[in-house]
């Protein structure tokens, strides 16, 4: 017996998911207010009832989603996050500790992924020790959200409002991770691994582990995944490096961890 399973995790995922959807429907000034809250109560039904329902079920949901992502029926609020003087305001007060709750989701997952795992009493676990490790991640993102409250003192509500302008914001994209997922239990069930291994092993001498590594580092270097990711140093445009050298604002004089610091007068244009 477990205590504590991935279906707890699941279920208030798809509790606030609903609550986003809610939302949706309710914020009449939404572009595209009616397609957007069906997709998020779609999804908020594989998460809640996914061990439930049929598998076929949950597969005409999601072609149902990616319906409404096609005919772009899913779109995000016009409402704006709080203002950038508000914003930098809270910086300068909590500077430093608003990387604690980042810091604390790996801490636990780790922490409890060594710990949980081993907890029981008899034939009473107290967390699935097949799921220890997701388990102990959506423990720290938990605790996380608990500690960024009480370090911001915002109300309840707030991640609430935050974290749906965000989901909003990546739109139908959140649901490609499932997706993934699904194409790859697909893959194995055919057996489309052991085929490209087969061809791999013909080619390159993979007996030899450095072969083998280099040959995954090549492929992922040369996919058009990675094409797609743009360096750091491709994302300064000329103007912005111009900008900050007329107001003064060199790598010298500019804090790592916050970038407009020494040029607040130009911090919307650098």
């Amino acid at each position: 017996m477990k205590l504590v399973t991935i279906e707890v995790f699941y279920a208030i995922v798809g509790l606030i998911l609903l609550l986003i959807a809610g939302r949706i429907a309710l914020d009449a000034s939404h572009p595209k207010r009616w397609g957007s809250a069906l997709f998020w109560v779609l999804l908020a039904v594989t998460f809640l009832f996914g061990r439930m329902i049929p598998p076929v079920i949950v597969g005409y949901l999601v072609l149902a989603m990616v319906a409404l992502a096609a005919i772009r029926q899913v779109g995000h609020s016009t409402g704006q996050s709080a203002p950038r003087a508000e914003r930098a305001a809270h910086e300068e007060r909590l500077r430093h500790r608003l990387l604690w709750p980042a810091l604390l989701i790996p801490a636990t997952a780790v922490a409890g992924t060594l710990l949980l795992g081993r907890a029981h009493f008899g034939g009473v676990w107290l967390v699935d020790p097949k799921q220890v490790a997701l388990i102990s991640l959506s423990l720290g993102a938990l605790l996380a959200l608990g500690l960024g409250l009480r370090l911001t003192r915002a109300p309840v509500l707030t991640p609430l409002a935050e974290g749906s302008r965000l989901l909003q914001t990546i739109g139908w994209a959140l649901i490609l991770p499932q997706m993934l997922a699904a194409l790859g239990g697909i893959f194995a069930q055919a057996g489309v691994g052991e085929v490209i291994a087969r061809i791999v092993a013909l080619a390159l001498p993979t007996q030899h582990a450095f072969v083998a590594v280099l040959a995954y580092c090549a492929a992922w270097r040369f996919s058009p995944s990675s094409w797609a990711m743009p360096s750091r140093r491709s994302r300064s445009s000329p103007a912005a490096s111009a900008c900050r050298s007329s107001s003064g604002c060199t790598a010298a004089t500019r804090p790592s961890w916050r970038p407009s610091a020494c040029c607040p007068a130009t911090a919307a244009r650098c």
